[in-house]
């Protein structure tokens, strides 16, 4: 296909400022990257703080330097592959996955990818000034209409998801991972704080199709709850905060003996309670993992996780590989992504988008740009 020269982005200038909407070449592709026509951004809930406050909160993990290209979910269909790309052809739809890495560092030959030294988020942030270097690299991101990738980055979409759909891949994709991690499987039980939210609402999906038996969930909003408990009724069991019990004693009133593992949810500003309340709600042998960032120095019991061989672990993003297997199990009908309501926007209205991300109805709503 004939591809035009110039293209349209939404670039931010200055920390905090706004983005702007302007005309820039369309890349070239290198040997093993592919040219993506972006259909569909995905807009997460942190992307606000992440432009106005992460130079202050983390100024050790760089922002892209500016003007950048931000955009962390970018899902389309690919127009061109370099001469060292065999598996894609032009045309196949895809996400692409914005954890970058390099190739060569022992984390990355021993498999460990997100471990990574020069790991970054493309059209997001890096880890380490070594992220520097994977930005420049790869200066273009979801929200402009192409964008370059590694053919290491792509997940095939099948024909059941939609563009729209395949923008929420990263938060489900860190709710899959993390349960990857912890061993989640058939005949185990599940606890989620924060059920209700963007990371919540793909741990039940993933919680559910990986064969958990029950999964037990607090958030506050009633609404939201109920909704949550919709999916699967039968399977599903959900609390108030704001009920009187507390929710270690719901889930042992629930369980007898505790859940087999336990995800938390709940972002930098969530109480320490709550997760403690989850970390005491674990049965002997049990596993914890922190997905939400819950910020500041929380006091854990290591005397009883000792005692009851439990343990604590924290992940972050996902592979490709694993974005793959999520994209094979909505093929198959085992994951349902059209509970979400699609909030979608053009390019020219980011900003809007940005901004009106915080009414958005619980984990529910999927913001989203069309480039």
């Amino acid at each position: 296909m004939s591809l035009p020269k110039k293209m349209k982005a939404a670039r931010m200038h200055e920390i905090g400022g706004p983005m702007r909407i302007e005309e820039l070449d369309v890349p070239s592709v290198r040997p093993n990257d592919v040219l993506v026509r972006v259909r569909s951004c995905g807009i997460v809930p942190n992307l606000g703080n992440i432009l106005k406050n992460w130079t202050t909160w983390f100024p050790e993990r760089p922002l892209p330097p500016l003007p950048a290209i931000f955009g962390l979910d970018p899902t389309g269909e690919i127009v061109e592959v370099g001469s060292q790309v065999h598996v894609w052809k032009a045309g196949d739809r895809v996400y692409v996955n914005p954890g970058r890495y390099c190739g060569g560092c022992r984390a990355c030959r021993s498999g460990e990818l997100t471990s990574c030294s020069h790991y970054t988020f493309n059209g997001y942030f890096g880890f380490s000034q070594n992220s520097l270097a994977i930005f420049r690299d790869y200066p273009y991101a979801g929200l402009s209409e192409y964008m370059t990738a590694p053919q290491y980055s792509l997940v095939k979409l099948p024909d059941n998801v939609t563009f729209d759909q395949g923008a929420r891949f990263g938060y489900l994709g860190t709710a899959y991972a993390a349960l990857r991690k912890v061993d989640m499987g058939v005949g185990k039980t599940l606890l989620i704080n924060g059920i209700s939210g963007t990371l919540g609402i793909g741990a039940v999906l993933y919680g559910l199709a990986m064969g958990a038996t029950k999964i037990y969930g607090t958030a506050r909003n009633r609404a939201l709850l109920e909704r949550v408990k919709a999916i699967a009724p039968s399977r599903i069991e959900v609390m108030s905060l704001d009920d009187a019990e507390a929710p270690d004693i719901w889930v042992m009133r629930h369980t007898g003996d505790g859940v087999d593992v336990f995800v938390d949810c709940l972002g930098p500003g969530a109480l320490h309670e709550t997760f403690l309340a989850g970390m005491r709600s674990l049965k002997r042998g049990g596993a914890a993992v922190n997905i939400g960032a819950i910020a500041g120095g929380v006091p854990v019991d290591l005397h009883t996780m000792m005692d009851l061989r439990q343990s604590l672990d924290g992940s972050v993003w996902f592979t490709a590989g694993q974005g793959q297997d999520m994209a094979d199990m909505s093929e198959a009908g085992l994951v349902d992504l059209g509970i979400f309501e699609q909030v979608d926007f053009p390019l020219e209205q980011v900003n809007e988008a940005i901004s009106g991300i915080e009414n958005r109805n619980g984990g529910f709503s999927n913001y989203v740009i069309h480039p």
